[in-house]
């Protein structure tokens, strides 16, 4: 990837206790992702690709177009911030996956999203 072409993207997650139903492995998790143009040419993010893994090493991908109904298209400096959530069977998880982007210039590219977990309180030290 050129620098030119490069998409920062950070994750916060947090549990929605209040969506999830342990006794029957149904876990809830928000996550907020900020992504920022840190590159010196504006793009535009045009599909997601998810993969979603479980404690049990189920995994559920997602693919689609943009997020949260929006392609965002970035000026260099600029960010996109959307909070989204995902349901797992179990208190622990993880989500990584990538974005794909069109340059101003024509090239697509790939924005990697960095691997997160997902756990419950007071589940991982």
């Amino acid at each position: 990837m050129s620098e030119k072409n490069k998409i920062l993207v950070e994750a916060t997650p947090y549990f929605i206790e209040g969506q999830s139903a342990p006794e029957q492995n149904r876990y809830v998790f928000a996550y907020t992702v900020t992504i920022t143009n840190v590159g010196s040419s504006p793009a535009r993010l045009l599909t997601r690709h998810w993969l979603i893994t479980d404690a049990n090493g189920k995994v559920q991908e997602v693919n689609g177009e943009g997020v949260v109904g929006e392609q965002p298209y970035l000026a260099p400096g600029d960010s996109f911030r959307y909070t989204s959530a995902a349901m797992i069977e179990t208190p622990v998880g993880v989500m990584q996956g990538k974005y794909q982007m069109l340059s101003d210039n024509g090239e697509n590219f790939k924005a990697a999203i960095p691997k997160f977990t997902l756990s419950i309180p007071r589940t991982l030290h």
